[in-house]
């Protein structure tokens, strides 16, 4: 590495660490976060043509982690439209290799599942309908896996405490040292008590409260708070969980 890169790396590295220690600046991201919610920013883009419903920050803080694990294996829970699958399916595309997404959802609607095989990186997917925290669903997903490493999680589907803290059971054991785990919709934490009130989660039942509850129990994972630091504006703050044991 030449100087000027060593340089340019050393210098981001010591701006993270200072927005990380900003409260400021936390509190202006996810009072932008709370404005925003009601337009459904997070619903208006697209990865290659299907509906994403992701933070672009949260796109690109998910490339550098596949760019640098080079997982054989992303296991998403929560399909919806088929953005994200797409995604990960694109990043492995590039990096070349035998990578492949496997999606699981309890409802895969028919016109998505349509939409999905159709699209050029539908050979690198795979899906699985049924509940993501079924045993059944856990060990079809096994079948696939097998032993393959390295594997990257991502769970997206049901927010309530009890069903994430389920899936971080039953999905942490695909994961291994120096590979990522990663809760999204962390942030409903942080958003007003009724915000949610048509939803079964709201404040201290939601990926967050699950996350704490898990690495209570759990010392294989870490929060990867350079993450939280970078991005500021994510929808899954304290949820990037770095695998160290």
């Amino acid at each position: 590495m030449t100087d000027e890169v060593e340089a340019f790396a050393r210098e981001r590295r010591e701006n993270i660490a200072k927005m990380g220690k900003s409260s400021a600046l936390r509190d202006q991201s996810i009072a932008w976060i709370k404005d925003t919610a009601p337009f459904k920013y997070s619903y208006n883009f697209t990865w290659l043509g299907r509906p994403i419903i992701q933070f672009p920050q949260d796109m690109v803080a998910i490339q550098e982690l596949i760019w640098t694990v080079r997982p054989r294996y992303i296991l998403e829970t929560g399909i919806a439209h088929g953005g994200s699958l797409i995604f990960h399916a694109s990043i492995l595309e590039l990096l070349g290799g035998q990578g492949d997404v496997v999606g699981i959802d309890i409802d895969i609607r028919s016109h998505n599942r349509q939409a999905i095989e159709a699209h050029p990186m539908s050979r690198r997917i795979k899906m699985i309908q049924g509940s993501s925290i079924d045993a059944a669903t856990v060990a079809r997903a096994e079948a696939i896996i097998g032993e393959a490493q390295p594997v990257m999680v991502i769970l997206d589907s049901n927010h309530t405490h009890d069903h994430v803290l389920a899936e971080l059971r039953a999905y942490s054991k695909f994961v291994k040292p120096g590979s990522y785990l990663i809760v999204l919709d962390t942030v409903i934490e942080d958003m007003p008590a009724d915000m949610f009130a048509d939803r079964p989660w709201g404040k201290g039942n939601n990926p967050r409260s699950a996350v704490q509850a898990f690495l209570k129990e759990n010392s294989r994972f870490v929060v990867d708070a350079g993450v939280d630091a970078k991005l500021l504006i994510s929808v899954g703050l304290g949820g990037y969980l770095k695998c160290i044991a």
